[in-house]
């Protein structure tokens, strides 16, 4: 058993434990995110930090990391106000995992890429084609931690773009039919498999009186 204490962590190698961090909780979900410029460009990068928050309303969290030179994406979303979030899945996995390179400001990651723009009436932002599951939203609420300089993004849903097979009789997606790709770290992926749906838990009866 190996016990790493937080004097450990802070010693690593930085891309050691970079590996190490962004792993350590677990499969995250992967989309990419679809914003516009206020001049029309289109802007796409893979994110792994959507959370859900609520459902009435509709609303999605998201980590943006510090804005980086050539970095579009935070900056047409604050002043556009609105954009993507498309899922990825196992037949174009690469191409996502390209989206995270550093493109020059401007550049299409569509484009350099290998993905297709998809636009719906009343949406600016783009979606991604090649995705099965594709959702808009309206930003909400922007808040920028000191801790470590990354940004909180919250969305309302507006807008979801899918299958009417991958929407459950309960009204869950159904992400194993959606060809939904998950990820550890910045390189690695997976492809979930189903075990079960279980009921809506509630505390188990023991016997004793109350």
């Amino acid at each position: 058993m190996q016990v790493i204490n937080g004097q450990n962590i802070a010693e690593m190698e930085k891309l050691y434990r970079t590996a190490m961090m962004n792993s350590i909780s677990g499969y995250k979900p992967l989309n990419l995110l679809g914003t516009i410029s206020t001049d029309g460009k289109p802007n796409l990068c893979i994110v792994s930090s959507v959370f859900h928050l609520g459902s009435n309303p509709p609303l999605l969290g998201m980590v943006i990391r510090p804005v980086r030179p050539h970095n579009d994406s935070l900056k047409n979303i604050r002043t556009t106000g609105v954009y993507t979030l498309n899922n990825v899945q196992a037949d174009f996995y690469e191409k996502a995992h390209q989206t995270s390179a550093s493109y020059p400001s401007g550049v299409s990651e569509f484009e350099e890429c290998g993905l297709t723009e998809f636009y719906h009436e009343g949406i600016e932002p783009p979606f991604v084609a090649e995705s099965g599951i594709k959702i808009g939203l309206e930003l909400m609420e922007m808040t920028e931690l000191q801790l470590n300089g990354t940004t909180i993004v919250i969305g309302k849903i507006n807008l979801i773009i899918t299958d009417d097979q991958l929407i459950l009789t309960d009204g869950a997606i159904d992400h194993v039919a959606a060809g939904t790709v998950a990820g550890t770290g910045l390189d690695s992926y997976f492809q979930p498999q189903f075990l079960a749906k279980l009921p809506y838990a509630k505390p188990e009866t023991t016997g004793a009186k109350k």
